[in-house]
């Protein structure tokens, strides 16, 4: 009787040939860090709803969701649609169009600190601008994070601890970077307040649900605690609400929580399942990124600067505003959470049988 591995191969022959040509041009043969398994990934041909099909013709029920991005399944037929008429219109403008205007505008409406807007191409880019307002606004250089939690790949969020060393480090990164950077323990409340004593921190950025897409859960009061901290410190409160935005409920899990941050930031879902990110929050805040008109001293020693080539294109910004749009209109997050809690209890009962 052939064993898990053997019957893997057998089934995915295809997969291992295109495998073995990618291995020759990306680093450990994949595009992704998550997408890196052995003996070698699946390659997939297609997708529709909660199902994808790969290269050799297995069907499987998809649990990755495009790594968070696609709560309305693949090819949702209005956002599909969204996206072929911007296709019509062109990729990319170069320019300002009407799409981003309702996108952004959309955001606002249901982000519930949202007062201005900015998109990115990424979650990684609105984190990275997230820490720079905070830290221009403020005029203090430090930043916590909690340990474990993912903020992306800039280098002052893929800093962690070492057992032997107090000290972030992080390969390719710069000695002494990470002068600036205090990771506490998640959770711990004593901990959080002792970094913020000196009132010399420019941000506290955090996953509201914890690290591991939730599977290290951070307590609601938790969030309320550091809420208060930062008010009381002058310490601008980041919620990266990638993973939670539109997701946890329409207005994400500052809605669910009753959390306002200063700043938050998304992509994933509020692309519509295209690249696309924003931040969004204070609007006196994010107004350090306006071009003022004859206040030369403000644009070139005070204001931040953001650049993009594609940020808000008009493809993403359709899929985006589609997708936010059935989000809103209700039914979308409490049919994924009602499916979630089904399988819960399916494989509880499941593996209760078999113990």
């Amino acid at each position: 009787m052939p064993g898990i591995l053997e019957t893997f191969e057998a089934k995915h022959a295809l997969s291992g040939r295109l495998a073995a040509r990618a291995s020759e041009t990306f680093p450990s043969g994949v595009t992704h860090d998550a997408r890196a398994f052995a003996p070698w990934p699946v390659y997939v041909d297609r997708a529709q709803g909660p199902r994808k099909w790969d290269v050799d013709g297995n069907e499987y029920v998809d649990y990755i969701g495009g790594h968070g991005a696609l709560l309305l399944g693949h090819n949702r037929p209005e956002v599909v649609e969204a996206i072929q008429a911007a296709l019509a219109r062109g990729t990319h403008f170069g320019s300002s169009h009407d799409i981003e205007v309702e996108w952004g505008q959309q955001v606002l409406n249901m982000v519930p600190c949202g007062e201005r807007v900015r998109f990115t191409s990424s979650g990684t880019e609105a984190t990275m601008m997230a820490l720079r307002l905070a830290r221009a606004y403020t005029g203090r250089e430090r930043v916590i994070k909690l340990e474990e939690h993912f903020h992306g790949w800039h280098d002052i969020v893929v800093g962690r601890l070492r057992d032997d060393q107090a000290q972030p480090y992080s390969p390719g990164v710069p000695e002494g970077f990470y002068d600036s950077l205090t990771i506490v323990p998640a959770g711990d409340v004593e901990a959080l307040r002792a970094a913020l004593a000196p009132r010399d921190v420019a941000a506290v950025i955090l996953e509201p649900t914890g690290a591991h897409f939730g599977t290290h859960p951070l307590t609601p009061s938790y969030l309320h605690t550091a809420r208060a901290a930062t008010e009381e410190t002058g310490t601008i409160f980041v919620m990266d609400e990638v993973i939670t935005g539109f997701r946890m409920a329409p207005g994400g899990a500052q809605e669910r929580y009753g959390v306002n941050a200063d700043l938050s930031t998304h992509a994933k879902i509020v692309a519509g399942g295209l690249p696309g990110g924003c931040l969004t929050g204070r609007a006196d805040i994010v107004s350090m990124l306006e071009i003022r008109e004859n206040d030369s001293e403000w644009n070139a020693g005070k204001r931040v600067s953001h650049q993009g080539t594609f940020n808000a294109n008009p493809v993403s910004a359709a899929a985006g505003l589609s997708a936010l749009r059935l989000i809103e209109a209700g039914g979308e997050v409490e049919r994924a959470d009602a499916t979630a809690a089904a399988l819960v209890r399916g494989l509880n009962a499941l593996f209760q049988e078999l113990s």
